[in-house]
């Protein structure tokens, strides 16, 4: 494709390699991460992932031998041969990744003749077109290479043999592991083969393939059909690190606010206002925490999106009000789809103003979507975005809280959306092609910043479709997923490819979006959601109820244990977030992200992270009242449930009733805690309580709390607090430190309560003073209270 090498020039940081066919440019964007360019199309326009990048390529090194030319960087050695053909080298001559020089050799499918007619009439799908492609990267795979990312697709954590086409689709058929599409693009994905990790970011929007040796098992390929050859390579040498470049590159997930993270409960649809009152009375009613409910589109004045039903919803200020005097806070779906009726407002500014995307002729174009005949707005333009944003104070002003963007792949009912429609595209005009997966991630944009802008306060945006570097926008969720145990089972990798594609604050439907949920798959469900960042019980039309309260008081029970768990959990999951923002790992990860050396969890399915401390192992099968576990080498795990420790680098049996979800907390560890409340800020929090799951033999660990106003961006001008906390055992003698790092923040706390889980002291000196037995509560777990400004306790436990 490209010839023979013929020269090259370097320019700092940016080497442009000159071949019989082409120019390519290799930058050294830091010395771990280096950017292969070659201009396909006649047209260069900014990338919709990568914005604002700080480039620190650190010293850079080109030279040209034997017809290659190479170039080495502080962390990485790159040889590019003839027709662009790339190794790249750690320091130390490893070869890390390398294209393969082969001719493409897709494995035997036999079949065909009159059989393919008669099984296609029948039904069967086979892949058996040749994908367009205006370019295809091969790369060599090395033995047991374990490939992760491209986001919450089927199947499995790891992707090695396994095929997807990126293009953003809205599929209402059960997800299955065969499903090639669905509704997000992250053309990110992780290697990881002989304890080293890479990562391949391919910044082009157009449909593209990702096969990791499903054509063949010598060579994984990316390809896409159309757009620039334009490919990021993320070294780590772990998954942490490769992690922590490529958010680096398209962005963090900002700190969200604090209610977020509590309960929210949705139902397509709580409609009249009756219902959604109801709902929200028998949470108060029955002790279930609860933040947030949702309105699908039903609230809507005939789907037409910044309106209300006003027979459904005859003063929508008074309904929030009213809820939020009670705690609640409304988010409501918003569709982009802007219904075709010139009585309607949106549908006139739109039109006056060419904001809505047209054929190849500039004629508006229109599909049908849940309003009808629809117009999409195109916001690739800046003043399309700008006039969403101001739309959004219709609702803002009326007290809604957060916004739901669905629809956004964009889905149409009239057939696909014709290729060639045109779209601004920033001042580049471009077609549906190369704007179709990038749709949603502009449309989440566009709402992040009409909300901060009308509100200043943190937006909250949930989207169904998303590209790479969404997450500095919004929070996803999975789609439409089903009552069913194998979508449950499907959750956990899903969850845990998202966030090793940079998408920090994400969920599933809790108990699923359609079929009929079961009293069991809800308890079973409510148990992993309490551990994962957006936890939203969400059902479809014509599906029996899925409230808590919905499948007697059994269930009721175990589902509001879990749910109580999870705001007792707050600080912990906050604190996730915070760190997020500077290492840009997701609260829920999979277990090789921390234990990278043990070879044994580089599959692990069923078991997850959350953040460094708490090991999440949930009953994802029917019937299941006890699993096989295994625990990570390289810590003791101390099981939250009976203090018992175990070794790691084991396999060990736990008995798990309906009640039970098995949870194992990293020895050495803080867990901070708050209270149960009803909702974030029904209680003033003035004490933080810090359970201490300590060490079986000697060490020390340590742990940062972060604490703000949960709400507005004062952090970022230096208003918070932030604290240490250290246990250092030895022996028979625990000591625990207190750290005041920063002390911005008011209210702050004004004392600390460590609960000793499973560590029974003779003795307790609090800052050199010894107290009195009466002085801590003894009992299954010892407990003691000190007032803000302790530094130091010491914990005899002979």
């Amino acid at each position: 494709m490209f010839g023979s090498i013929k020269n090259y020039q370097q320019d700092s940081n940016v080497v442009s390699v000159d071949f019989d066919q082409g120019q390519v440019k290799i930058e050294v964007i830091t010395p771990s991460i280096i950017n292969f360019f070659a201009q396909l199309t006649g047209d260069n326009p900014n990338s919709k992932a990568v914005e604002n990048l700080h480039i620190q390529p650190g010293a850079v090194e080109t030279r040209m031998f034997d017809g290659k030319v190479e170039i080495v960087s502080e962390k990485l050695r790159i040889l590019v041969s003839d027709d662009f053909t790339v190794d790249i080298y750690d320091l130390d001559g490893k070869l890390l990744c390398a294209d393969y020089r082969g001719e493409d050799h897709p494995f035997i499918r036999r079949g065909g003749g009159q059989g393919l007619e008669l099984a296609e009439q029948e039904g069967h799908k086979f892949d058996s077109e040749k994908d367009a492609q205006a370019f295809k990267i091969k790369k060599q795979i090395f033995g047991d290479t374990y490939f992760y990312g491209l986001g919450d697709r089927t199947g499995h954590l790891n992707k090695h043999g396994y095929r997807y086409k990126l293009w953003n689709t809205d599929d209402p058929n059960p997800h299955v592991e065969s499903f090639e599409t669905l509704y997000k693009t992250i053309p990110f994905f992780i290697a990881l083969n002989d304890d080293t990790a890479y990562g391949i970011f391919l910044d082009n929007t157009y449909q593209s393939i990702f096969d990791f040796g499903k054509e063949n098992s010598d060579y994984y390929y990316f390809s896409a059909a159309g757009g620039n050859l334009d490919y990021y390579f993320i070294y780590g040498p772990t998954v942490r690190q490769t992690v922590g470049g490529y958010t680096y590159l398209t962005g963090r997930t900002p700190l969200p606010q604090l209610w977020t993270l509590g309960y929210q409960q949705s139902r397509w649809s709580y409609t009249p206002e009756k219902r959604l009152r109801q709902v929200a009375q028998t949470f108060r009613k029955e002790q279930i925490p609860c933040d947030a409910l949702h309105l699908d589109i039903d609230y809507m004045d005939g789907f037409r999106v910044f309106t209300w039903d006003k027979n459904k919803f005859p003063d929508p200020p008074k309904l929030i009000s009213d809820l939020k005097k009670d705690g609640f806070k409304l988010v409501t779906i918003i569709d982009p789809g802007v219904k075709k009726d010139r009585n309607y407002p949106i549908f006139r500014q739109g039109l006056k103003n060419n904001y809505f995307i047209t054929d190849h002729d500039g004629v508006p174009y229109v599909n049908r979507v849940w309003p009808g005949d629809a117009l999409y707005p195109d916001f690739s333009a800046p003043q399309v975005r700008k006039w969403w944003g101001r739309n959004l104070r219709i609702l803002l002003d009326q007290g809604v809280a957060g916004i739901w963007n669905d629809m956004n792949e964009p889905a149409s009912f009239n057939g696909p959306i014709n290729d060639d429609t045109q779209f601004n595209n920033d001042g580049h005009v471009a077609d549906h092609r190369e704007m179709h997966n990038a749709y949603g991630h502009l449309m989440a944009k566009a709402t992040y910043e009409g909300i901060k802008a009308e509100t200043g306060k943190r937006p909250f945006i949930i989207t169904r479709a998303a590209y790479a570097g969404t997450q500095k926008y919004s929070t996803v969720w999975t789609g439409d997923n089903q009552s069913i145990w194998e979508h449950l089972r499907m959750a956990l990798p899903m969850l845990m490819n998202l966030g090793l594609s940079g998408i920090g604050f994400a969920g599933t439907d809790v108990g699923g979006f359609g079929f009929d949920c079961t009293p069991e798959l809800l308890a079973r469900w409510t148990q992993v959601g309490a551990f994962t960042p957006l936890f939203r019980n969400h059902s479809s039309i014509f599906t029996r109820d899925q409230e808590p309260w919905a499948f007697g008081k059994k269930t009721e029970a175990i589902v509001k244990k879990y749910i109580q768990m999870r705001y007792r959990l707050l600080p912990y999951l906050y604190d996730l977030f915070y760190q997020g923002q500077s290492n840009g790992l997701a609260p829920i990860r999979p277990l090789l992200v921390n234990y990278q050396n043990d070879h044994n969890v580089y599959q692990t399915n069923d078991e997850f992270m959350c953040g460094d401390n708490l090991l999440i192992a949930p009953v994802v099968e029917q019937g299941r009242i006890s699993r096989l576990i295994y625990l990570p080498k390289g810590d003791d795990w101390v099981d939250f449930w009976t203090n018992e420790i175990h070794e790691g680098g084991q396999y060990v049996v736990k008995n798990a009733p309906l009640d039970i979800c098995p949870i194992y907390v990293k020895a050495g560890s803080f867990l901070p805690l708050y209270p149960v409340q009803n909702y974030v800020g029904e209680k003033k929090i003035d004490q933080l309580t810090l359970d201490v799951f300590s060490f079986s033999d000697d060490g020390t660990n340590g742990y940062r709390h972060y604490h703000d106003d949960g709400q507005t961006f004062d952090f970022q001008k230096g208003i918070y607090d932030l604290y240490d906390f250290i246990q250092e055992k030895t022996g028979k003698h625990l000591k625990i430190k207190i750290g005041y790092l920063r002390n911005e923040y008011q209210p702050a706390y004004q004392s600390f309560k460590f609960v000793l889980r499973g560590i029974h002291p003779t003795k307790i000196t609090v800052d050199g003073r010894e107290i009195s037995d009466d002085d801590w509560h003894r009992g299954k777990d010892d407990r003691i209270v000190v007032d803000k400004g302790t530094q130091e306790i010491d914990i005899d436990l002979s």
